[in-house]
């Protein structure tokens, strides 16, 4: 059975630094990319980072360039997304989304989704 567990998150202030996690299974992940998304209420799940399993390339949203870092752990099938300098437009629901092949900025072709963590940003 695939699954992807997100975890961490919750009511953080402006400016701090919370990491989020991706517990993944199920399957060999390692032909796959894993990406997060972020949705705020009323809005569609946005692209914020993303990371090829295989040789860990990344590419990141405008919006989190410089702030935002996502790894993966290979021994503890985990995917990460570290947070810094965070702000209210920051705020949303986080999902972690798994697809075959190279990462894209597209919530649509992914394939594994995640339940969501959420990560609310007070000034």
């Amino acid at each position: 059975q695939v699954q992807l567990v997100e975890s961490g998150g919750g009511l953080v202030q402006a400016g701090d630094s919370p990491r989020l996690s991706c517990a993944a299974s199920g399957r060999s992940y390692s032909s796959y990319s894993m990406g997060w998304f972020r949705q705020a209420p009323g809005q569609g799940r946005d692209f914020v980072a993303a990371i090829r399993w295989s040789e860990g390339s990344v590419r990141y949203a405008d919006s989190v360039k410089g702030r935002f870092s996502i790894s993966r752990d290979n021994a503890k099938n985990t995917v990460d997304l570290q947070m810094n300098s965070l702000n209210p437009e920051d705020t949303g629901v986080y999902y972690c989304a798994a697809r075959r092949g190279l990462h894209a900025v597209v919530a649509s072709v992914y394939d594994d989704w995640g339940q969501g963590a959420q990560v609310t940003v007070s000034s």
